[in-house]
């Protein structure tokens, strides 16, 4: 792996973690219970478009990993690792098959609808209450805007960090 590449991909997992550990201290359970922005989505998306999706697999992993050491969340890891590695293999495959049908908004929008769909399944068999399921409709309508956002602000990222590391290629 060249030098470079490793520096990128290591900032972007920094920042991720950041963010995943900076949004457990936003309350936004006003909207919703459990709901969150998924800000630290954005360092999957942004590396799955600029990096591929082995390196995005890595990144998503190591965030969650290192977030949840960071929050103190224990619990909270695998209903993290279980969204971000869905959520990202969802993202892989809209961003891979259907990006002339799609914009990176609705590849984040599926990705968020994949990352709840796969919270709400290990809630389940944590607490082993298939009736969870009753609430994952409510969750799926708040990704649609959180998937925007994110989508949006991916969008913008991307772009600019293919500006700077230019028209080298540091794919797989």
């Amino acid at each position: 792996m060249r030098t470079r590449k490793l520096l990128y991909l290591s900032l972007i997992t920094a920042i991720g973690i950041g963010l995943q550990i900076v949004e457990n201290f936003i309350p936004v359970n006003f909207v919703m219970p459990g709901a969150k922005l998924g800000l630290a989505n954005i360092s999957n998306l942004v590396t799955l478009v600029v990096f591929g999706f082995k390196n995005a697999l890595i990144v998503s992993i190591l965030r969650t990993i290192v977030g949840t050491l960071g929050s103190g969340a224990v619990t909270g890891f695998f209903y993290s690792f279980s969204g971000a590695i869905s959520s990202t293999i969802a993202m892989w495959i809209m961003y891979k098959n259907f990006n002339k049908y799609f914009s990176l908004i609705g590849v984040s929008i599926v990705g968020a609808l994949f990352h709840n769909m796969a919270q709400v399944l290990v809630a389940s068999i944590m607490i082993n209450n298939w009736l969870i399921f009753t609430y994952l409709p409510f969750m799926m309508l708040t990704s649609l805007f959180t998937g925007c956002f994110i989508g949006l602000s991916s969008n913008y990222i991307s772009k600019h960090l293919n500006k700077i590391i230019g028209k080298e290629r540091l794919y797989e």
